[in-house]
């Protein structure tokens, strides 16, 4: 029987293939399996906030395109070392200071048609993580993802667009640790031009990407676009 929310959004392929379990850099397409038929547009609040970036791309760059530093930090800056990546431990909250974002953090794995399931869409202040990937501080990629909005209004990352390079993202672990992780660049792309390999693929150094929907808004489709924050490990307390 489908569940309450179910005619809210709609189970697609995610991506140009299925996503196995522990295989990030398949792909997990991040846009479709958000909100798909969200407040925006039907009275309820206005769009997510876009990035800057999004809104005047540089020149010669195209739409829907990340730009060459994006997964790297924005400036080189002062010489400090690199922390060193930490062991598997699982995430149990996301905090991001700059837009007021404390959330518990849910794991999501895969559902009978190899999509990442998505955080209950009534919990409005819950963000999750794709859980047979890389735990945050780990080395390699992790992904966490949530709602923009809900029918009730915006949800834990509508806000994500305004984030700006060396803003911080936390990340609590069970093992009591938090991952500090800084900003390197926040871009909104097309759905149907998706990067895959840019912001699911394999990373050297411990990355987090934090994933929502974004764009203009159909009421049939959704969300055209996915917004999207790249960040790397920076500091352990």
């Amino acid at each position: 029987m489908p569940s309450p929310d179910s005619r809210h959004r709609r189970a697609v392929p995610l991506g140009p293939g299925r996503l196995t379990a522990g295989a990030v850099a398949v792909t997990v397409a991040a846009g479709t399996w958000l909100v798909q038929d969200g407040s925006a547009g039907s009275g309820g609040p206005p769009l997510p906030p876009a990035p800057a970036a999004a809104l005047a791309p540089s020149p010669g760059s195209l739409p829907g395109s990340a730009p060459a530093s994006a997964g790297r930090p924005s400036s080189p800056g002062p010489a400090m070392p690199a922390p060193a990546p930490l062991p598997a431990s699982a995430p149990t909250r996301i905090r991001i200071p700059a837009i007021k974002v404390d959330a518990p953090l849910v794991g999501l794995g895969l559902d009978s048609a190899q999509h990442l399931a998505t955080p209950p869409m009534e919990q409005r202040n819950l963000a999750g993580w794709y859980r047979d990937g890389v735990t945050p501080g780990a080395a390699g990629n992790a992904l966490t993802i949530g709602h923009a909005d809900n029918r009730t209004g915006p949800a834990v990352f509508y806000r994500l667009g305004l984030l700006r390079p060396d803003d911080a993202v936390e990340v609590v672990r069970q093992d009591r640790r938090t991952a500090v992780f800084t900003i390197d660049d926040v871009r909104v792309f097309a759905k149907k031009d998706f990067p895959d390999a840019l912001v699911h693929g394999a990373t050297d150094r411990p990355e987090l990407r934090v994933i929502t929907c974004g764009g203009k808004f159909d009421r049939k489709t959704g969300y055209e676009s996915n917004t999207v924050v790249f960040a790397h490990l920076s500091s352990v307390r």
